[in-house]
Order: C-alpha cells, then sequence, then structure tokens
C-alpha cells in the first residue's frame, strides 16, 4: 500500500533565538517543490484511481498537483491566473503539467478548471488535502513537543486546518495580509464571504474566499487569526535571510512577521516557513 511518507520529505526544524525570544522554525521551504502543497497532492491522489486531474492555482498549488501526478502515474491540467509569477508556472510545465492561464484571479481560473472536465484537486477545502497538510504539524509535535504555540500562514485553509487538527491543544495562530485575509474575515463573519485580494503574498495567499470545512474545523479548535502588512512580510523576508540564510517567498515569511510583532505569547512558539518558490533579492 502506498503511503503519504513514501513521496515526501520529512522536513527539519531549527531552534533559534530573535530578539532574545527562543522560537522554532519548521523548515517547509525545503519541502519536495518548494512548500507543503505537496503533501495534501499526494494524499489527495492516493485516494483517487483516476489517470487525469485538474486543478487550479495561484503557483504552489499547482506546482504540487504537477509534481504529485508525475509521481503517481498521472497526468494534470493547471489552470492559473494571468498574474501567477513565472517563476511557479515554469515549474508546473516543467513537470510534465498542461498549463492554461485564465482569468485575473485564482477564483476564475478555479471557475473555468471545475468545468474542465477532469477530476478536480481542491487546493485547501478537502478532508484528504487538510490530512495531507496536518503531518507538517504532525512532525513538529513529534519533534519538539515542548512547542506551545505554532504561527501558520493562511490562504484558503488547508494548512491551518491541518495545523488545527494535529495541534494536540497547542495555540494556533492563523496570519495573512492585511489586505488578503479571506479566513479572518469568515471567522468575522461566522463564514465564508467574498474577499479583497491585494499583497506582495497573494499569489500564494489569494483566496478570495476561505475554505467552508477548514472555517468550521478552526472555530472547532479557537484558532487565533492576526494580520500582518507587506512591509512586515518582506522586512521578515529580508530578516530570515540576514539572520539564517533562510530564503523564502513572502506567503512563508507573513508567520514570521507575526511573532517578530509579538502577537501571541509562548514559551517556545514554532513559525512554519511554508514556502520557497520565488525569485527576490533582499534589500
Amino acid at each position: 500500500m502506498r503511503t503519504l511518507s513514501q513521496y515526501v520529505r520529512r522536513t527539519p526544524t531549527m531552534h533559534a533565538t530573535v530578539d532574545g525570544r527562543p522560537l522554532v522554525f519548521k523548515l517547509e521551504h525545503l519541502q519536495l517543490t518548494g512548500s507543503f502543497k505537496i503533501r495534501g497532492a499526494v494524499n489527495k491522489l492516493l485516494s483517487l484511481t483516476v489517470s487525469e486531474v485538474v486543478t487550479a492555482s495561484g503557483g504552489n498549488h499547482g506546482i504540487a498537483v504537477a509534481q504529485a501526478a508525475q509521481l503517481l502515474g498521472a497526468h494534470a491540467t493547471v489552470f492559473v491566473p494571468v498574474t501567477a509569477p513565472e517563476t511557479k508556472t515554469r515549474r508546473i510545465e516543467a513537470l510534465g503539467a498542461k498549463l492554461i492561464r485564465h482569468g485575473s484571479t485564482y477564483a476564475e481560473a478555479a471557475l473555468a478548471a471545475r468545468d474542465f472536465g477532469l477530476p478536480y484537486i481542491e487546493a485547501y477545502n478537502d478532508l484528504k488535502v487538510i490530512e495531507g497538510q496536518s503531518t507538517v504539524t504532525q512532525e513538529i509535535v513529534e519533534d519538539v513537543p515542548e512547542v506551545d504555540t505554532i504561527f501558520v500562514a493562511v490562504g484558503g485553509g488547508g494548512l491551518i486546518a491541518g495545523a488545527a487538527l494535529a495541534s494536540g491543544g497547542r495555540h494556533v495562530v492563523a496570519v495573512e495580509p492585511e489586505h488578503c485575509c479571506a479566513m479572518h474575515n469568515a471567522l468575522k463573519a461566522g463564514e465564508p464571504v467574498d474577499s479583497e485580494v491585494k499583497s506582495i503574498a497573494a499569489d500564494a495567499l489569494g483566496a478570495t474566499r476561505a475554505g467552508g470545512l477548514s472555517l468550521e474545523i478552526l472555530k472547532q479548535h479557537h484558532v487565533s487569526s492576526v494580520l500582518v502588512s507587506d512591509e512586515e512580510i518582506l522586512a521578515a523576508r529580508d530578516r530570515l535571510w540576514a539572520d539564517f540564510r533562510l530564503a523564502v517567498e513572502p506567503a512563508g515569511a507573513a508567520a514570521f512577521a507575526s511573532f517578530l510583532n509579538g502577537d501571541v505569547p509562548g514559551e517556545l512558539p514554532c513559525v512554519i516557513l511554508c514556502g520557497a518558490n520565488s525569485e527576490w533579492q533582499a534589500r
């Protein structure tokens, strides 16, 4: 029987001290495909018996589905908005997937992908995907059980829902950009609502609506929600490189930006560095 662990990396943790405070980094940006998304994509494909799938993505999920399909002997078609960065679209095509640019937003690309006539792989609002993403936090809990708070960057909610399920009662903090915060708005409204998508991290965190399943999981586990500015995200990204030589994309630095702001106390928090698929230079 094929299992998820056969196809994904168990990424390391790293202890550090920042501004006199201890923390743990979960180096998930070192994951195969450069983001956590491969976990959910492989876990979902393992539950299916199909030779072709379709999905929509701002970039990282598309890379993950393309890689998962290649690993499992299937073929993927990936719809992306025309704004998707070339850094990510090149990788999708290099992995053998068919790339289709459609619409100016992820929501428009997803609508077209759902009408394409193939089994659709959800980016976040699917239990198998969420269970795959939960293995990030399972590894944190197993490797550093003394961690008491986990900071997670949020788009549609797959990674944060998985973190809530696997946290073992630890405090989980959902971190989103100020103008790209579908989950924050959903928690406030009590249901998924249409949300603005405007951020330096929008290609990875730019869900226009939070996943309903993810939202219910977060409400059950009393997850905290905080916002950070684009300026704080970029400063956190640059700090990761300057102090630790950790190169991540803006979305990967969002959770660290919240830690730097001191948003939620914890004796030993863990910051998940969720992705590294970008080309950039530190300022």
